[in-house]
């Protein structure tokens, strides 16, 4: 797939990918070859967006100010370049090398000011150039810009310095051996082993594991500014202890992805270098990652190594698609919020989902690995619920007119892979609960960000009102656009609930922890729906809105076999709730929900 090889000059060294490359990204193969040519084309990408930014800051020089000119810091960059090629290297693979070229870009092309000054965030190339002039052994002198007291070194540590201003300026002076930041009466100097702590030094975390033959090397960056998704962040020093658990989930991690995925790990390996660890968040397990910062991953702190070992697989796969999107267009722009997925609560775009599907591709991958080699039914459920959420979002996404020919390819490859997964053997109960919670959100989604047709509403309220038994002319289910305002907050509680069935550990202590979770959501989670749909029931007389009592109600009657009422709180449950606010206020008696949604379920298709 070369990208204008046709006219480019012979000694001119064009990134290329491959077709038979691109069908193995798209099926989750390909190992570290293809990501280490994602490095390359990263490498030049981040050095024609630097040089561009020193050559428009350069027009405006008072944007600089009190820092000296980026073209100091790319002439001390040429000298390492000279000297220590290697070293250039490694400070434009750094993952927030990245983030910070294109966030400072984009400030500079809106002409707008980011969390810091301009100066600041234009200073930082200063910072880059001293780390790698370090690294190389130079002797240098320049000035960095100082965040909140601290003065980073990408890729090796920060200096904490007294300040008495939110942002300042720090000289940071080398001879090739010893290295010094000053602030004011304030000096650090660093060890000659820079990744020990000392006095206002905080190293660069590193965590090195080795499973199975295998070894596995990630920093744990809790410093560098341009570590965010969006916006550069002050640290987050996590203690001692702190990283010591993380130590051990990455090797629990790091074992079990090179024990169930040994295809993937040495690709895994080769693409991922940085951690941004963040704080656990209970029954969730949020991560993110951004193209621009390529083999970076933000990662709350998990339960265990399982949870982890997805998360990063999970990751890898946004990189991965991230390296291959800055070499083909894979879909064209469209930023429409349309699509339904079962990972996130709101309307979705075309890019969101297409990089989802990817990522979920991959977790699937690895919760089919586990189920298969023995009977634990945590992984079984994870890999029956993942396979059925992502398959049902690829097939929206399948034939969409947005997608290019070579982002239908790659939608068509991944559908190679997990097609076949969808009849693989699951004990029925956990394939039958998963199915149902995928359906769960469906319908969970459709009540908040589906408004149902008004005519509709009015045209079934009256029949309903009139006592017909047949809704004659009138479309009941509808291909509505949804929007993003919510109508009615979101609880992943059943969910959560079935998830925690599965912890041999679990308490009564761990099951009343499920934030929203109801005696209801309780009952459904183990099992007893007569019991649950009796207290879906009486939610919603207490509150005749709210969403998860609706959808919890269609939960409990399927499985109850009422098929009716079921099919229409899980298929177009706006439309039922719409109906039920318009006619209470018309109707003589209370109107039953489960009642109203047999009489509407009997004319779905």
């Amino acid at each position: 797939m070369p990208v204008g090889s046709e006219n480019a000059p012979e000694d001119f060294a064009l990134h290329r990918l491959s077709w038979p490359d691109f069908d193995e990204l798209a099926r989750a193969a390909g190992g570290a070859r293809t990501v280490r040519q994602f490095r390359r084309a990263e490498r030049s990408r981040r050095l024609l967006l630097l040089r561009g930014l020193v050559d428009v800051v350069a027009k405006v020089p008072d944007q600089c100010e009190p820092l000296p000119s980026p073209e100091d810091a790319w002439e001390i960059l040429a000298r390492v370049q000279a000297r220590a090629p290697r070293v250039l290297d490694r400070i434009l693979a750094h993952p927030y090398t990245g983030s910070w070229v294109g966030y400072t870009t984009r400030l500079f092309h809106h002409q707008t000011t980011g969390v810091c000054p301009l100066w600041v965030h234009v200073g930082h190339v200063h910072a880059l150039a001293a780390a790698a002039a370090i690294h190389a052994g130079l002797p240098f002198r320049t000035s960095v810009p100082v965040w909140d007291g601290g003065a980073i070194l990408p890729t090796i540590g920060m200096a904490r310095l007294s300040a008495d201003e939110p942002f300042s300026v720090a000289d940071v002076h080398s001879d090739g051996e010893r290295v010094e930041i000053r602030s004011g009466s304030t000096c650090v100097r660093l060890p000659n082993d820079r990744s020990a702590e000392a006095p206002g030094w905080w190293p660069l975390r590193h965590v090195s594991v080795r499973t199975r033959g295998q070894s596995f090397s990630v920093h744990l960056d809790d410093i560098d500014p341009y570590r965010g998704l969006h916006e550069p962040v002050l640290p987050q020093r996590l203690s001692t202890g702190e990283v010591d658990t993380w130590r051990a989930l990455i090797t629990d991690a790091w074992r079990l992805i090179t024990e169930h995925l040994p295809e993937m790990a040495p690709a895994l390996r080769a693409g991922l270098e940085s951690l941004v660890p963040r704080p656990a968040v209970p029954f969730r397990m949020p991560s993110a990652s951004t193209g621009e910062a390529f083999g970076s991953a933000i990662v709350s702190r998990p339960v265990d190594g399982f949870e982890l070992a997805a998360m990063l697989v999970h990751e890898f796969q946004h990189i991965r698609l991230g390296g291959l999107l800055h070499f083909i267009r894979l879909r064209e722009k469209d930023p429409r919020l349309r699509f339904h997925t079962p990972w996130r609560d709101d309307p979705r775009p075309l890019a969101g989902v297409l990089q989802g599907v990817y990522a979920f591709f991959g977790v699937t991958m690895f919760w089919r690995a586990l189920a298969q080699r023995g009977s634990d039914r945590r992984a079984a459920f994870e890999f029956a619920y993942w396979r059925a959420g992502t398959w049902d979002t690829l097939q929206a996404l399948r034939d969409d007119p947005a997608l290019t020919t070579a982002g239908h390819r790659f939608v068509e490859g991944i559908a190679a892979e997990l097609g076949p997964w969808q009849d693989e053997p699951v004990p029925a109960d956990l394939a039958e609960q998963a199915v149902a919670l995928i359906a769960d959100h469906r319908a969970g989604w459709r009540i908040r960000h589906v408004r149902p047709d008004p005519d509709t509403v009015r045209a079934v309220s009256e029949a309903w009102l009139a006592g017909r038994q047949r809704l004659a002319g009138v479309r009941v289910a509808d291909g509505r656009t949804p929007t993003p305002v919510s109508d009615g907050s979101w609880s992943q509680a059943r969910l959560d609930l079935v998830r925690l069935s599965f912890v041999e550990s679990a308490d009564s202590a761990s099951w009343s922890a499920v934030p929203d979770a109801t005696p209801a959501d309780l009952a459904y989670a183990r099992g007893q729906l007569t019991e649950a749909a009796r207290g879906y029931r009486a939610e919603l007389d207490a509150d005749p809105d709210r969403p998860a009592s609706w959808t919890g109600l269609g939960l409990a009657l399927s499985g109850l076999g009422a098929q009716a009422p079921a099919r229409a709180l899980l298929t177009c449950p706006e439309l039922v709730r719409a109906v039920h606010r318009r006619i209470r206020t018309g109707a003589a008696n209370a109107v039953a929900p489960d009642e109203l949604a047999d009489w509407i379920g009997r004319f779905l298709p």
